[in-house]
């Protein structure tokens, strides 16, 4: 007679401790006084686990101690770890009490770690034939899972298994020792062996087939550091793997049978959740008894969804210095100041500073009003007269030295708005140092959703907050904010700051958990005040360039329009689409009309004409050129005129730093990433972008960085070797590809082999290539076959990162930025297919734009160093934009590149091209 094998639930308690102590905010504390946080989150873990895992024999393991054997073995062994925060010490015992509430077993053992415990449980457990699961996330546990052993993330809910830790380590379960001994470990402090990673730990070790094979071969190893450094620190290794190695023999108080879960007590759980004060957890657990109708056990039913704990909100509004001084001592106390602006304008530079909100805690926030002229809420703003409001001067004063304060971390929500208002002279505000919500969701989750904070209100918190339009209106009747009524200005500015706040406390425990501490802290961070200093400073524009420009285009316009309307048999407005079809497919009788199902019309977008106009149709060449030159014209000569500051004489943009998917920034009002180049009218409007008397204007610009990128992330030998070469990359590729000599390679050849290198990079279809080079599609489709033939590294990556993608739902850049793909799954095969291109696209162009952040966030300093006076003005993709003295111009060109090539160090050298010139168009 067979039975049911059982299943073991081990829970690595110590491990769950942290997670759920920064994962929570520090606020959280009894009326006492008493930080409950990580007892809290343990508790609700507690609650999930034992309503979804329906399990019958589980424990809590814990550490008991700091030292154990490996600090025998290795004194050094964790000793560079920082003490436990002191508002987690008092937890420890309420947190074994949390399991001992619950009726768990809960297991430690002097001078062993948790794992070592749960190893040798897992082999217990094995050993009778039962099945493990191990409630963690721990790298160091993965090398136990298999033969029955499994992983279970508890914040996920999502099981570990041998292909994740395939994933993880490059290797199957049963030689994560091996790599982690030649890996070390920087936070245990377990030394490995110099120079080698993870990566290259698991390429030696499937090579070898263990760590003792491998040391024994070392002199067979080719590359010589990698040699040398295997022989020099074998035995180091040798060291690691005892250190990494989980002990299977620790001397547990309690068998198996000690493990059977039994449902708590009604009394023993209810009396320590209202000693935690866990009043929503409490009602939850206690409606779970009481439909048992049980006084004294039963298992109570803790599936039942609960409610997030109400914070209740305390807004103040703050009109004189001495509540000022309260909140100001109050943020010095919390060491943690959300911070938000209200203004007249969504313009930095033209905007009215009409408030500052703060929050020091969740639902405790105000609002200092500064520049309201009068309103009529609840008595506070009466007729026209302006409202008590503190003086700018009290403000810096009392407020000043806070946001300067290292020790107190300012928090904002697209800060890099807030900084800019705040740090004009006349407001004289600077902060320091600071996090910004919208970056770290950006980090997060970049392309799963919004990053603005209404919509991560309602996401993360299921709060709705006040619309911008129930105090400002809409339309005609709009107010600006200093217009709005003090009652109302409170509410809306008050929230926003707590909001922020209770923002901060969710999203930023997960960079850590989810290992996008680096991508944030390196990358994005860094990037708020370059960015700001860059929109403060704008760039020079020529009106008078822009003028002639426009008078250009419009004459060159209207030549147009007379050889189209000859070419069309007749005059129309070229301007109309519904015309403009009309005649190309009805009055002419053109091949391709295709109607709208909504409108009835003919599409006429720039892929309808750029498809008739390689057929050989000479008017929609025409038509083409001409919407170009309207778009130049109303978009760029004409508009930039209008957006030159009156004060500076500049134009400002605005930099998005969170609205790709791919980590590239993004220009509006205006935008000066589009202006077309590759056409001489486009190339003309730089012209207009000039340098102040006396200075230069530097462009450096990354040479076919994503190309080189395509080398290197695809592990593309051939086109490794070219650029380390120094190859025409392009003549190159033709000449594999065609079967072309170099010395016989002629351009049109070339230029096919270029379409095709940059097209790859976009996932470009048969189609794509044959309207682009305006071949047959079959013709477009061979090119692309043969191109991945001779280069077939390239389509393994291409078909993996796809496979990924499907995986994952998100794919990443070399420096770990996560690019989410929504509609990788779509049913849609149209939309699912974009998706796709998209996903090989992500990793090279979001690798690209990290590598220009990191760049752009060392320039300043890099300049600084040097004593040049040159400011950064514009990001355009792969090129930076300075201005600079003309006697510092060649010494800053120098610097810019070699921060740029010092971005980041790949298998292929990255070059930075730069030029000088009196404008853009003469430097680039």
């Amino acid at each position: 007679m067979s039975t049911t094998p059982k299943t073991y639930y081990l829970i690595d308690g110590s491990g769950y401790i942290f997670r759920a102590f920064h994962a929570l905010p520090m606020m959280m504390r009894k009326s006492d006084g008493l930080p409950v946080n990580a007892v809290y989150g343990f508790t609700n873990m507690l609650i999930r686990l034992l309503a979804d895992l329906d399990a019958d024999h589980l424990a809590v393991i814990y550490d008991a101690s700091e030292r154990g054997f490996r600090n025998e073995i290795y004194p050094a062994y964790k000793a560079q770890r920082p003490p436990a925060p002191e508002e987690l010490v008092p937890q420890f015992p309420l947190i074994r009490a949390t399991s001992e509430a619950f009726n768990l077993p809960g297991i430690e053992v002097d001078g062993f770690e948790a794992d070592d415990i749960i190893a040798t449980y897992a082999r217990m457990a094995r050993e009778e034939g039962s099945r493990v699961v191990i409630v963690s996330s721990d790298k160091d546990m993965m090398q136990l899972v298999g033969d029955g052993v499994t992983m279970l993330d508890p914040i996920k809910n999502k099981p570990i298994d041998a292909a994740e830790v395939m994933e993880k380590f490059g290797v199957m379960p049963d030689r994560v020792v091996d790599v982690q001994s030649l890996a070390g470990d920087s936070v245990d402090n377990v030394p490995g062996v110099p120079g080698i990673g993870i990566k290259t730990a698991a390429q030696l070790i499937t090579e070898y087939g263990d760590l003792d094979s491998l040391l024994a071969r070392a002199g067979e190893i080719k590359q010589p550091k990698r040699r040398e450094s295997l022989i020099e620190f074998a035995e180091q290794a040798r060291i690691s793997r005892q250190l990494v190695r989980l002990r299977t023999d620790a001397p547990v108080p309690v068998g198996l049978e000690g493990l059977v879960a039994r449902p708590p007590n009604r009394q023993k759980l209810i009396g320590f959740l209202e000693e935690m004060e866990f009043r929503t957890t409490l009602a939850r657990v206690e409606a779970s008894f009481d439909k048992l109708g049980d006084t004294g056990g039963g298992e109570p039913d803790l599936s039942a969804p609960g409610k997030p704990e109400a914070i209740a909100q305390a807004y103040e509004l703050v009109q004189d210095s001495a509540a000022l001084q309260r909140w100001a001592d109050a943020a010095v106390q919390a060491g943690v100041l959300a911070i938000d602006t209200e203004t007249n304008s969504l313009d930095a530079e033209a905007a009215v500073l009409c408030g500052i909100s703060l929050a020091t805690a969740p639902g405790r926030a105000c609002y200092i009003p500064l520049a309201h002229v009068g309103g009529d809420g609840d008595g506070l703003a009466l007729g026209g007269d302006a409202p008590a409001q503190i003086a700018m001067d009290e403000v810096r004063r009392i407020l000043g030295p806070v946001l300067v304060d290292p020790s107190v971390l300012k928090v904002g929500h697209n800060l890099k708005y807030d900084a800019h208002v705040l740090g004009r002279p006349h407001v004289g505000l600077p902060i320091t140092p600071w996090d910004d919500t919208m970056l770290i969701s950006y980090v997060l989750d970049g392309g799963a959703h919004g990053h603005g904070m209404d919509e991560l209100s309602e996401l993360h918190l299921q709060h709705r907050t006040i619309p911008y339009s129930a105090v400002c209106g809409t339309g005609k009747t709009a107010i600006t904010f200093d217009k709005v009524p003090l009652d109302k200005a409170l509410a809306y500015a008050a929230e926003d700051a707590d909001i922020t706040l209770r923002l901060h406390m969710l999203l930023k425990p997960r960079l850590v958990a989810e290992r996008m501490a680096t991508v944030y802290e390196t990358i994005e961070r860094p990037l708020v005040g370059v960015i700001a200093d860059m929109e403060m400073a704008g760039i020079k524009v020529d009106r008078t360039t822009l003028s002639r420009l426009s008078g250009e285009f419009a004459q060159r316009m209207a030549a147009l329009e007379a050889e189209i309307h000859v070419l069309a048999l007749g005059a129309f407005n070229v301007g109309s689409p519904k015309q403009l079809g009309e005649v190309l497919f009805e009055r002419l009788g053109l091949p391709g009309g295709k109607k709208s199902s909504k409108t009835g019309a003919y599409s006429t977008d720039s892929s309808v004409l750029e498809l008739l106009a390689a057929q050989g149709h000479d008017i929609a060449t025409k038509i083409l050129e001409w919407r170009q030159l309207a778009k130049l014209k109303g978009t760029y000569t004409d508009a930039l005129q209008a957006q030159i500051n009156e004060q500076s004489q500049r134009v400002h943009t605005s930099f998005s730093l969170a609205a790709t998917n791919t980590g590239r920034l993004s220009s509006n009002e205006p935008n000066l990433q589009n202006i077309p180049i590759r056409t001489e009218e486009g190339r003309k409007i730089r012209y207009a972008f000039v340098a102040e008397p006396g200075n230069r204007l530097i462009s450096v610009d990354y040479s076919q960085i994503e190309l080189r990128l395509v080398a290197q992330i695809a592990d593309v030998s051939l086109l490794k070797q070219a650029f380390l070469d120094g190859t025409d990359i392009h003549a190159m590729t033709a000449s594999q590809v065609f079967g072309v000599p170099l010395a016989e390679m002629t351009p049109d050849v070339r230029r096919k082999a270029k379409a095709i290198n940059f097209g790859i990079i976009y996932g470009i279809s048969g189609f794509g290539l044959a309207a682009q080079l305006g071949i047959p599609q079959g013709e477009a489709a061979a090119f692309i076959r043969a191109y991945l033939d001779r280069l077939p590294e390239l389509k393994v990556w291409m078909d993996e990162t796809k496979r990924i993608a499907r995986e994952r739902g998100w794919v990443e850049t070399l420096f770990g930025r996560k690019c989410h793909m929504p509609g990788i799954k779509d049913p849609n095969p149209a939309r699912r297919a974009f998706a796709e291109r998209q996903a090989i696209n992500a990793p090279i162009q979001g690798t690209a734009a990290d590598i220009i952040k990191r760049a752009m966030a060392r320039l300043p300093g890099a300049l600084a160093a040097e004593g040049l006076q040159a400011r950064m003005l514009l990001q355009v993709h792969d090129e930076l934009l300075f201005e600079a003295p003309e006697a510092e111009a060649r010494r800053t060109a120098e610097v810019a590149q070699r921060v740029m090539q010092g971005a980041a160090v790949l298998d292929v050298p990255l070059i930075a091209e730069a030029g000088i010139g009196l404008s853009w168009a003469e430097a680039h």
